[in-house]
């Protein structure tokens, strides 16, 4: 089990303040996000500015993403009960964490085993349950599974991830930052199994994809 205080509390209402100061006003995100605690998914170094819209360093070499970035990446799948999610780079699994507190059916994919190791410990801790959670490459996704409702990438991908986008069901929305140093965010609504509506939502910065290597 885990606790938390009412300052942690009084900090993450701010922080839901703060986001919906910035346009977000998808009320399943945040009230997921009003729900989990991200100050445990980083160093206990930076705790005290957990709700701070900033991005933190984790294990690996990688991010958590700025508070902004993993509410709007969320809107952006209008994400309804019950739909199946494929994501794109576990993490630390706070963006995980959120999805499946929105009430879907989160796949997830990650290629760092220390990130896999840890954001299981979080599910754990919190309770949470992805339906599937794996080691792996996520150029490939899971096809086993596929098709899915919705897909989000976490992580810079270079170019359009055609494989992943054909694991979509017809009527399915994929969210991808794609770009080398810089990212540029897109959504993706499938129409029919080769035709895809695209709408560009301004730049970001993320960790690039890579493909599986051992770490």
């Amino acid at each position: 089990m885990w606790t938390e205080n009412f300052r942690q509390k009084g900090k993450r209402q701010q922080l839901i303040k703060r986001l919906i100061a910035k346009g977000i006003d998808d009320e399943n995100v945040l009230q997921a996000m009003g729900q989990i605690p991200r100050h445990l998914f980083i160093d206990s170094a930076f705790e005290d500015f957990a709700y701070e819209d900033k991005a933190f360093p984790i294990a690996a070499d990688q991010t958590i993403s700025h508070p902004y970035t993993v509410a709007f990446q969320s809107s952006l799948l209008h994400l309804s009960p019950s739909e199946s999610v494929l994501e794109i780079g576990t993490g630390c699994g706070y963006q995980t964490a959120v999805l499946i507190a929105m009430g879907a059916k989160v796949y997830t994919i990650e290629r760092q085993q220390k990130l896999v190791k840890f954001s299981k410990r979080m599910f754990q801790l919190l309770e949470l349950s992805p339906v599937y959670q794996t080691y792996g490459d996520g150029f490939k996704g899971l096809p086993t599974f596929a098709p899915f409702d919705k897909i989000i990438v976490t992580a810079g991908s270079p170019i359009i991830p055609k494989k992943l986008l054909q694991q979509l069901r017809i009527g399915g929305i994929a969210v991808v930052p794609i770009g080398e140093n810089n990212q540029k965010m897109y959504s993706f609504l499938k129409v029919s199994e080769r035709k895809y509506e695209q709408m560009e939502f301004g730049d970001y910065k993320f960790v690039p994809m890579l493909e599986q290597k051992d770490f």
